[in-house]
């Protein structure tokens, strides 16, 4: 870059994806910039990915990192073999038998939130409001119940975490202004007071306390730790069922091939054999999942690429893989990556595309919204039935329609690049109401 120290810095934090996107587009898949001081290794060949993140060499760490952003952004110091602890700890409650009590759970919320929100009006009255909003709301709602199981102050856990997540990146980034940095503390302040463990025997909360409390963790962590918690289980699912449902709003062919699909359904519950649906959610987060996986180079390191090409990484730098550019984004891999093509993840005769190809090599990642390796989302089956929850109770019990038919989904927020899914900068104003009969979808 053309300032010292700083390189690149500012055009990175406005916009990482334009930037990153220029840098691929002039020096290839592999380069490196420099950012505040610090070089970065920017990888973008999916076909190369594995040797970072499966080496086995101990060449790159990734708790560094970590614990570094949850100090900045939660004040929260955890032991160093925290994150393998906590990973084993998540393992045990969303997967296996722990999972499907979390889903009915969830499913049981969800219903209760939505219809809840009609109480004080007519079955017929049509409601507006805007779409991320909407979602957001009744998805974090249900999924607080699930997991936090305390119903007295969900409302005000909601107003202050969005008020929290809402200035979030500049947080991470050093960049809040005097005011922001007083919204940010009086919301922590506030969350980490209503997020006090409560008395719910069984709860998901009541057993990460007590994993906390077996790994050593003082009360004023504990607390914090919460607030962790809180975002990382509720931060992705309102986003992503905002964007389902919008692309299928804007898309009326999408939305009916779903809404058959529904239709053909035994139960609601039985979320297994949608393969339209899957197909849309891994269209839509194709397009809005952009996590950055980051991890510092602790010791020299050959990186082989799959065309043979060997790079040196040097210890002390940084390397960094942005799955949104590629392979989401690439259109070697998916053709007209940036239009939303419901069926893209489909084959014709309607089983699940799983074979994508660059430099007619086949690809082991063509998508990662989740990431991959060994910290791939341990909540990935949880998340993935919580929204196709959503979406298939909203579409049976409610009409739902754009406020204006011609209106356009907004564009992404460029702040949000990097931490998991992006989120519309604007809203996309919609009217729904209950339906009559079940059987009009």
């Amino acid at each position: 870059g053309f300032i010292p120290w700083l390189g690149h810095v500012l055009e990175f934090l406005k916009d990482a994806g334009k930037f990153l996107s220029r840098m691929k587009d002039k020096h290839g898949d592999i380069f490196t910039v420099r950012v505040a001081g610090i070089y970065v290794t920017m990888l973008l060949d999916p076909n190369s990915f594995d040797g970072v993140l499966n080496d086995d060499t101990n060449s790159f760490d990734f708790s560094n990192r970590r614990g570094q952003l949850l100090k900045k952004i939660f004040n929260l110091q955890l032991p160093g073999y925290y994150p393998a602890s906590e990973r084993k700890w998540m393992e045990q409650h969303f997967h296996g038998v722990n999972q499907q009590k979390l889903n009915a759970s969830m499913n049981a919320h969800l219903s209760n939130v939505m219809l809840k929100s009609f109480e004080s009006r007519s079955p017929s009255e049509w409601r507006e409001d805007g779409l991320f909003e909407l979602c957001y709301s009744l998805l974090f709602r249900a999924g607080y119940l699930t997991l936090f199981e305390r119903r007295d102050d969900v409302d005000a856990v909601y107003e202050e975490f969005r008020k929290f997540d809402d200035l979030l990146t500049k947080l991470a980034r050093g960049s809040l202004k005097r005011e922001e940095k007083r919204v940010v503390a009086t919301s922590q302040d506030r969350l980490w007071d209503l997020l006090s463990p409560g008395h719910v025997n069984g709860s998901w909360q009541q057993s990460y306390v007590q994993f906390l409390q077996e790994m050593g963790v003082d009360a004023d962590m504990q607390k914090k730790a919460q607030l962790l918690q809180l975002w990382n289980t509720q931060c992705n699912a309102g986003p992503a069922a905002f964007w389902v449902l919008g692309f299928l709003l804007t898309h009326p062919e999408a939305m009916e091939a779903v809404k058959s699909e529904i239709r053909g359904l035994p139960s609601l519950q039985d979320t297994s054999l949608t393969p339209v649906f899957d197909s849309v959610l891994s269209e839509t987060l194709r397009l809005t999942a952009a996590v950055m996986i980051n991890r510092k180079v602790v010791k020299d390191k050959i990186l082989r690429m799959a065309n043979g090409k060997e790079y040196h990484l040097r210890r002390g730098d940084r390397v960094c893989l942005f799955p949104f550019l590629s392979p989401q984004m690439d259109p070697q891999i998916h053709e007209e990556p940036q239009m939303f093509k419901y069926d893209r993840f489909l084959n014709e005769d309607k089983t699940v595309k799983k074979e994508f190809y660059k430099d007619e090599k086949k690809l082991k990642y063509f998508t990662m919204p989740w990431g991959a390796g060994k910290n791939i989302c341990v909540g990935k089956e949880f998340a993935v039935t919580s929204i196709k929850q959503f979406v298939f109770l909203f579409l049976t019990h409610f009409d739902l329609e754009l406020c204006s038919p011609s209106s356009k989904l907004p564009p992404v927020n460029p702040s949000r690049f990097g931490f998991g899914m992006l989120q519309p900068d604007g809203d996309l104003r919609v009217r729904f109401r209950l339906k009559t009969m079940q059987h009009e979808m």
